[in-house]
């Protein structure tokens, strides 16, 4: 990023052109000298065992696996991969890849060997830390074997080098390596919605222009706590942990497992929590397998008992701490952000982009416009292609994709613009609402365009539905898939429950028919058997929808359940 690029984005340097921001290490270097004994991490090690970790042990091991890597007289700016789930060593040798002047390169912790050899080969991986993984047997044949590859004391059993190792045959490394704001940071893959990967180049300076402005305008300080538990190998945790941490001193605890993760959360009591609306929708789903969303409704509309009820349930969701609650990754439902609005519980929608560094937009705190994802962040600059697709400018704009000259250059515009690949337009109070995307546009057998993404809005607005997909370009009308939510799931069994659910799915039908324009209405809802999952492929990392998977998967038998004319047809 060029000086007059920042100037460009409104953002601050000194008469002589220079970038005034902190960069990512130099925050680390002022809070590992000004708060040493500070809490950063809290780390679970499975069976009870929590280990803390203030800023001066981080930066004693960070300088340890530094010295290390630069003991292997790499060519400065190598590229080194991140395999893991999510944990403290994760974020400690991200750290210590950019002080031994190296580049990081974050790996899904759920991808397949062949997603792995691809990233690795296609990035020039030198060395590779493996860290916490479930299912590290069926990734290993990915690695090729020219990669060094170095574990945490989390990882599954293997006989690489290992980071207790590293520390005790390593001394730390004295001095405070600075990087520039044009030096390459990070490389971060695509979670692969639409295809192969492309991977992301990031900047320092890039990093440091969006945290600064981010924690800023969130109010983010070093009494904040977080929990990390969606992957940091995606730049939004990446930003709202990584780099809200690194910049405001806020405290990480990180999750063990999905089994303890309502645990994790009590332990945690986050002030500031982040979400795909998958998860929203999970915690809402999980309150109404306690309490009938209709029995609730009636006890939030009394006075002195509401109160109470606000409390225990988000007592019980270990979000009665929150002072700030975010949604992003994909559009949540407005009725969800209405309920949780009743409890107390205000979710901020944000808006980003790998090739933006997830600074974009976002909405603000008692100025929501409910569907819209908010207004532009400092510096970010928004307008609208001929057809519609939303064009951004940001502090946080990627150089291009790695190798990839030609695709980088279909994606900026000759002005430095980023074509989103969204649909969407702004309102007179620049609130950004986003309507689809260009690539899910489909035509249906009539030859009339269908938007999904505001059908699918409407149709999760029912409580028993949970996942859905609104398909069916050789089809006359559009169908729609849906996964029911797991308690629904679990009544199926009752004749009563099941009538009940056809008649609830077939009105919920009509409703959204009515809404919209004729081409777009739905001919049936079909309630699928399989739940969708990133494990048999229905999902990308992220929890969306890989649509081409789901045609693929279900599209032999669209024509069938078509031809049945029933509101809701069963596969």
């Amino acid at each position: 990023m060029s000086a007059t690029e920042v100037l460009d984005l409104g953002l601050s340097t000194s008469p002589s052109g220079a970038f005034e921001m902190p960069l990512p290490l130099e925050k680390f270097y002022q809070w590992e000298k000004e708060i040493p004994k500070k809490l950063y991490f809290s780390q679970p090690f499975g069976n009870g065992k929590i280990i803390d970790y203030s800023w001066q042990r981080v930066g004693d091991e960070v300088r340890r696996v530094a010295s290390y890597l630069k003991s292997l007289n790499l060519e400065p700016g190598s590229n080194i991969g991140i395999i893991s789930k999510n944990c403290a060593h994760w974020i400690m040798s991200d750290l210590a890849i950019w002080m031994a002047g190296h580049v990081s390169v974050p790996l899904y912790p759920t991808l397949t060997a062949e997603s792995v050899d691809q990233i690795l080969t296609h990035s020039s991986c030198k060395v590779l830390f493996v860290g916490k993984l479930d299912d590290w047997e069926t990734m290993a044949p990915g690695v090729p074997k020219d990669v060094a590859c170095l574990s945490y004391p989390l990882s599954p059993k293997n006989d690489f080098l290992s980071w207790d190792e590293i520390l005790k045959n390593n001394e730390p490394m004295q001095e405070n390596p600075t990087r520039s704001p044009e030096e390459l940071s990070t490389i971060i893959y695509t979670s692969g919605t639409t295809g192969i990967p492309k991977g992301v180049v990031h900047t320092f300076g890039g990093m440091a222009a969006t945290a600064d402005k981010a924690t800023e305008l969130y109010e983010i300080t070093g009494d904040d706590r977080i929990i990390s538990y969606l992957p940091l190998s995606h730049v939004a945790e990446r930003m709202v942990v990584e780099l809200g941490s690194l910049y405001q001193s806020m405290q990480v605890y990180f999750a063990e497992s999905l089994d303890t993760f309502a645990a994790d959360l009590q332990r945690c009591r986050p002030t500031i929590f982040f979400a795909v609306p998958r998860i929203w929708v999970k915690f809402q789903m999980g309150v109404f397998a306690k309490m009938p969303e209709k029995k609730l409704t009636r006890m939030l509309k009394i006075p002195i008992i509401s109160g109470i009820v606000k409390r225990k349930i988000l007592g019980g969701l270990g979000l009665d701490q929150a002072r700030m609650a975010l949604s992003g990754a994909a559009p949540i439902s407005q009725a969800v952000l209405t309920w949780y609005k009743r409890l107390g519980l205000e979710i901020l929608e944000v808006y980003g982009m790998t090739e933006n560094m997830a600074y974009s937009h976002g909405t603000r705190s008692g100025a929501q416009r409910v569907g819209f994802v908010g207004q532009g962040y400092p510096g970010v600059m928004t307008k609208f292609s001929s057809e519609g697709e939303v064009l951004v400018k940001s502090p946080g704009t990627m150089i291009g994709y790695y190798k990839e000259p030609e695709k980088t250059a279909e994606v900026l515009t000759e002005d430095g613009y980023l074509r989103t690949g969204d649909l969407g337009f702004m309102d007179s109070e620049g609130n950004l609402k986003i309507t689809g995307r260009v690539k899910e546009l489909f035509k249906t057998a009539k030859g009339k365009y269908v938007a999904p993404a505001p059908i699918e809005g409407k149709l999760l607005d029912c409580e028993h539905v949970e996942q859905v997909c609104v398909t069916g370009c050789i089809l006359p009308q559009p169908i729609c898939l849906l996964n029911l939510s797991e308690a629904a799931r679990g009544k199926l069994s009752d004749p009563k429950f099941k009538e009940a659910l056809i008649k609830e799915l077939g009105e919920l039908r009509s409703e959204v028919n009515g809404q919209i324009d004729k081409h777009e209405q739905m001919r049936c809802l079909v309630v699928t058997k399989e739940e969708w999952t990133v494990e048999n492929g229905c999902l990308t990392p992220t929890l969306k929808l890989k649509r081409n998977i789901l045609d693929d998967k279900y599209g032999s038998m669209f024509e069938a359940w078509y031809a049945t004319g029933d509101a809701v047809a069963w596969e």
